[in-house]
């Protein structure tokens, strides 16, 4: 049975006590968000994950950090050294989006060595392999697609984010529109262009029972993708947006009704008075299936900052009900991320999910503001240090500006308003 088959029938697994006690929730909340498919835990059946997560409604954002390789840089080791840094920092998952020559060997690599749940984009694999079998993309076969979703599956792929909303229809649709930008997404971009060449449907649409046959066999989470979002805030909520988001709301019944574990992939570039309106109807259209958000970034204006435009609308995106953030660091459209560009995009991302979670109510969240704030208050430099999302940035800072064992910074120094406030105030 798969982890939504077992909650349906009311058993209480190991993994989700695990998850309880890790959320702070009742057990039987869990269970109950799983059986109504409001709730997803990614875990292959195959792997055994040393910090699994669930993520959904009434849970704390989570957050997901892309590696992996491209043609121009395949060095394993360094995509194993991000993902440690991202899992330290917080990353709730990963994901492989490796494109390099070695690419197989970076998954395997990666899911060796993981302790968090892992995800990939198949048709990534689908189309290299096409590539290099067949020297042109779109003379892959549909049996060659299957093959792949397989093949990662037996590997111990957590979740599949899977492009089947892009469909003629939608691609009709887009043709028709003013887009600034029409597809933004590889994966998407890929679909299409085979779509198109040989003028088939989209074999992951039409003959979307086989991807819930692998799904459910290995009990992978199917995350549905957003080919047709948004890459500037001028497309965002169109028509061919939409048509695709609700595509995927049917597919999403039609999974979740043969067990399989579902969630939605939500729009890319989207202005901050819509970003509300976009987790609205991704609960609404999607039947409350879990929404994994990229950013949204809410301007197109600021390259080498994205992860903060991705930021500000994570906030906002998770404050009113999106459930997983998908990191962006300050490479965004300019380059594969550096070890530095993981460490600002993840911190960046955890403070858009944090933020959103005092607003949700989250046990615990609120709590670890105050308690940093007492430490504030007491000039407890390293307390602040430790309950810090990142320990190692204003530590450097405090040693660099002012060494020695002053208990104030070097902003106000003597004139420390809560030094000041402390001798005058007292309870």
């Amino acid at each position: 049975m798969t982890q939504l088959q077992l909650a349906r029938s009311g058993k209480i697994t190991d993994l989700v006590k695990n998850i309880s006690r890790s959320e702070n929730i009742p057990p039987e909340t869990i269970v109950k968000g799983l059986a109504e498919g409001h709730i997803v835990i990614p875990n292959n059946r195959l792997r055994k994950i040393a910090q699994p997560c669930a993520i959904g409604k009434g849970l704390s954002t989570k957050i997901n950090a892309n590696i992996g390789t491209s043609k121009d840089s395949s060095n394993i080791q360094l995509e194993l050294q991000k993902m440690r840094i991202a899992i330290d920092l917080g990353s709730d998952t990963v994901m492989d989006l490796s494109t390099g020559p070695k690419f197989i060997e970076t998954r395997r690599a990666i899911l060796k060595s993981c302790k968090v749940p892992v995800g990939t984009v198949p048709i990534y694999e689908i189309m290299i392999n096409s590539a290099v079998r067949h020297k042109n993309i779109t003379d892959t076969s549909v049996e060659e697609m299957f093959q792949a979703l397989e093949s990662q599956a037996k590997d111990g792929v957590d979740f599949f984010t899977i492009h089947a909303g892009v469909t003629k229809n939608v691609l009709d649709a887009l043709q028709k529109s003013r887009r600034v930008l029409d597809i933004v997404s590889r994966g998407g971009a890929f679909l299409a262009q085979w779509m198109i060449a040989n003028g088939c449907e989209n074999p992951f649409y039409q003959y979307f029972e086989r991807v819930i046959d692998i799904a459910y066999r290995y009990d992978i989470t199917l995350s549905l993708g957003d080919g047709l979002r948004p890459g500037s805030i001028a497309d965002a909520t169109d028509r061919p947006q939409i048509m695709e988001l609700i595509t995927l709301g049917e597919l999403r019944n039609q999974a979740v009704a043969r067990g399989v574990q579902v969630m939605i992939e939500g729009p890319g570039h989207v202005p901050l008075d819509q970003v509300e309106t976009n987790v609205v109807l991704e609960k609404v259209i999607c039947s409350g299936a879990p929404f994994y958000v990229l950013g949204p970034l809410v301007t197109d204006i600021a390259p080498g900052y994205d992860h903060i435009t991705a930021a500000i609308g994570g906030a906002v995106a998770a404050a009113k009900g999106a459930d997983f953030l998908c990191y962006v660091t300050p490479a965004e459209h300019l380059r594969l991320p550096t070890l530095d560009d993981v460490k600002d995009g993840v911190i960046a991302s955890k403070i858009a999910a944090h933020a959103a979670d005092i607003v949700k109510g989250v046990p615990k969240a609120k709590q670890r503001d105050i308690d940093i704030s007492r430490a504030r208050k007491a000039r407890d430099w390293e307390s602040q240090f430790t309950m810090a999302l990142d320990s190692e940035k204003p530590r450097r800072y405090r040693k660099a500006s002012r060494p020695g064992k002053k208990d104030v910074c070097t902003m106000c120094g003597e004139y420390c308003s809560i030094k000041i406030s402390s001798s005058c105030i007292k309870r």
